[in-house]
Formats: C-alpha cells, sequence, structure tokens
C-alpha cells in the first residue's frame, strides 16, 4: 500500500506588476456601456502595496451611478479570487470629472461597433 504525499505549492511571493494588475482590470465591464473600465478611462490610478494589495483609484461615468458594487465585486473577482492580489482597495474619485476625452482608442473602437459616436 503506498501512501501519496503531496507536498503544498509555494505561496507565489512576488509582487503583481502594475501591467498585470492594469490587464486584469480589462475583465471589469462597465455595465451600462459593455466596455471595460480600463478603455472607458475610470481608472486613474493603480498602486500595488508590498502586501500585495491592489489600490485602484477610480471614477464612473456619474457620480450617481447606481452600479459601484457589481464594478467592485467585479474587480474583486479579477484581482483576488484570481490570485493575483490579496486583497483590493477602490478608492472612488470624481475630481477630475470623467469624460470621453479619457476613454482610450481601443474604448472609442468598442463603442463605435457598438453604435456610438465618439
Amino acid at each position: 500500500m503506498s501512501e501519496e504525499t503531496t507536498t503544498p505549492e509555494a505561496p507565489n511571493t512576488s509582487l503583481p506588476q502594475l501591467e498585470d494588475v492594469e490587464e486584469a482590470m480589462r475583465d471589469v465591464v462597465d455595465p451600462e456601456l459593455g466596455i471595460n473600465v480600463v478603455d472607458l478611462g475610470l481608472v486613474y490610478g493603480i498602486e500595488v502595496t508590498d502586501e500585495a494589495v491592489a489600490k485602484i483609484d477610480m471614477t464612473l461615468t456619474s457620480a450617481a451611478c447606481p452600479l459601484t458594487d457589481v464594478i467592485e465585486d467585479q474587480s474583486r473577482g479579477a484581482l483576488v479570487t484570481s490570485g493575483l492580489c490579496t486583497d483590493l482597495e477602490i478608492n472612488w474619485v470624481w475630481i477630475p470629472p470623467w469624460g470621453p476625452d479619457k476613454i482610450t482608442d481601443d474604448g472609442r473602437e468598442q463603442l463605435r461597433a457598438l453604435g456610438f459616436t465618439v
């Protein structure tokens, strides 16, 4: 009778790169427009602490947007549940206000494909 022993995987001790966090945030989609929050220009800043906590400065297309919980849940899934980061802190920023000038070229292309004029 042989016993199988498994050794636990070593934890990932390297911190996530900012580019990886930004790329993961492209999986977070604005529920109203159907475009990811990075290409919409909603992400104003990304920082990763020494404890691998992602700190995101982010805004919405409107301060009255009722969907902050949806975006927070998607962000947590993209960054924490995926194992990329240990935790997530979103700092909702309203100044400067979001405007169409913040949309990336890729975001504009995606919006045009959906029939928007940008």
